[in-house]
């Protein structure tokens, strides 16, 4: 009898949002989050812009040779001067923080997933604090320059040398503000990208950040070199002593604040690159249940991104490829991955067992569905342990009874021993495992065709030959035999010798649906 295809259901794939790619992400704290960055910002953007702003009066006063002569009381006018341009500078700079961090602050306190203006503006935050410092310096160059102008007899050079001197002042403090104002900013990105990330760069790419932080960081600083010395050259009254002093100030601001820029700026790729490296190891021990934040919006955001969707998709194979294994059979499973999936089959020899259940109507018509169903998986599972143990798999479950393969699809150097072995395992296991019902083995081995059996939309793998046909007919004849197992002639002269001692073939018995007469064996 050959056994004839069941119908399967589909396995669905999973997709990438089920395999935990765009997952909502773990909830928050968003009230913690805030204050952390109103305390990080408090600290971090003032000393940023003091300690720019000292630098460059330094330089101004002390290292600049101004031309012009100063009015008196021009000292005790800049002082003042001073006082009520910083005061007026911090007030704009917290309003303009306050302003710019108010709808950040009010997705973090509701504690939902962002809306894709909220999320961009959270990426967007420090290109626009960046931004608002620049320009607050600006405006303080202008106003140092009118005032400069005027406290030096009228020099509009002086005006403006001085005005240059504060806005590249404010390209520094603009810069590091920038980089800074990112990291500090990397939690809460990593909060809003985590719903949903961007399909392009929201902020400037890694070639970016290294190009401003060299830029201001140290380009900046070696202008200034270039220039004085051109201002000498060309004849400005600049004393030797004063020229090297300003060649000393600006090389010390160009090794110092260039390697914090720098620094920051490496470590705003390192940082992330590095996450993804540690989670590339663990993917490569056999781990797919890791993830890396996406905290950037831009190239490394994107990087980020890709890997989640890379692991993601390999846990959807993973999963499919279990699934499928448990559907199929790992033997098969593991072929059809090695060497793909065709419709067709090949001649094998192998051996078959059939293992069924005995007054099954009667063991469901007195119990409980659900009691059913757990007696009939003790059974499977014992059947699949003890053949798995013995080199075979199990085809398929029918219902109550199962059909177990030997040789194929891989090849066994002893199928007929291994499946003997197994049928007298088998049969001692569910005598002493299984309460309330009986079965019945029946075990055969011979030529069988294995292979995909179906259309191009639905196969199964299957063998098809007398052996299958022989070894189901055999368990119906087990059912009325005290032994409960019954084994072939054919599959008697292929066993080994050492397993075949173990079975005593008896008379030959006419099998249902068979002509000619079958020897049938027991074990002993």
């Amino acid at each position: 009898m050959a056994v004839e295809p069941q119908p399967r259901i589909a396995l669905p794939l999973v997709s990438s949002e089920t395999a935990g790619l765009k997952a909502p992400a773990a909830t928050f704290d968003g009230e913690a989050l805030s204050r952390m960055l109103k305390r990080r910002f408090s600290i971090v953007l003032p000393v940023i812009n003091l300690v720019e702003a000292v630098l460059t009066y330094v330089f101004i006063t002390y290292v600049v040779p101004l031309p012009g002569q100063l009015q008196p009381h021009a000292d005790r006018s800049t002082a003042i001067a001073m006082g009520v341009v910083t005061i007026l500078a911090w007030v704009t700079f917290e309003l303009l923080g306050r302003h710019t961090f108010a709808p950040v602050k009010r997705w973090l306190l509701r504690g939902d997933a962002p809306s894709e203006v909220e999320r961009n503006r959270v990426v967007r935050v420090p290109a626009l604090q960046a931004a608002q410092t620049f320009a607050v310096w600006s405006a303080v160059a202008a106003g140092f320059g009118v005032f400069s102008a005027l406290a030096l007899d009228d020099s509009a050079a002086a005006g403006a040398l001085v005005a240059a001197m504060v806005a590249i002042g404010g390209l520094v403090a603009s810069a590091l503000t920038y980089l800074a104002v990112e990291r500090i900013m990397r939690p809460v990105t990593a909060h809003a990208l985590a719903h949903a990330t961007p399909e392009c760069p929201l902020v400037p790419g890694i070639a970016a950040r290294i190009y401003l932080a060299w830029e201001f960081g140290t380009a900046v600083a070696v202008w200034g070199i270039a220039v004085a010395a051109i201002a000498f050259l060309a004849g400005a009254k600049i004393s030797p002593h004063k020229l090297a002093v300003t060649v000393i100030f600006l090389a010390g601001i160009a090794s110092c604040v260039g390697v914090v820029t720098l620094l920051i700026a490496i470590r705003s790729v390192a940082d992330p690159v590095q996450a993804v490296r540690r989670a590339m190891a663990d993917v490569e021990e056999g781990r797919t249940d890791v993830t890396v934040p996406v905290d950037d919006g831009g190239e490394v955001g994107l990087l980020q991104a890709g890997f989640n969707r890379m692991v993601a998709g390999l846990r959807e194979r993973d999963l499919v490829q279990d699934l499928f294994g448990r559907h199929v059979g790992e033997e098969v499973a593991r072929s059809a991955l090695d060497r793909g999936v065709e419709l067709g089959g090949e001649l094998r020899d192998a051996a078959v067992l059939f293992v069924d259940v005995i007054g099954s109507t009667p063991f469901a018509f007195a119990h409980d569905p659900r009691a059913v169903v757990q007696t009939l998986n003790r059974l499977f599972g014992i059947a699949d342990e003890v053949v798995t143990v013995h080199g075979g798999w199990v085809n398929k479950f029918e219902g109550d009874c199962a059909l177990c393969v030997f040789g194929a699809p891989t090849e066994h150097p002893d199928a007929a021993g291994a499946a003997l072995a197994a049928g007298r395992e088998l049969k001692r296991r569910l005598e002493r495992e299984l309460d309330g019902l009986e079965a019945a083995i029946g075990i055969s081995a011979g030529k069988v065709v294995a292979g995909n059996v179906g259309t191009a939309r639905r196969y199964e793998y299957t063998v098809i030959g007398d052996p299958v046909n022989e070894a189901a007919r055999l368990t119906e004849l087990a059912k009325t035999s005290p032994s409960r197992l019954l084994a072939s002639e054919s599959i008697m002269s292929r066993a080994r010798a050492s397993e075949a001692s173990r079975w005593r073939l008896g008379e030959p018995v006419q099998l249902r649906g068979r002509d000619a007469a079958t020897r049938v064996a027991v074990p002993t």
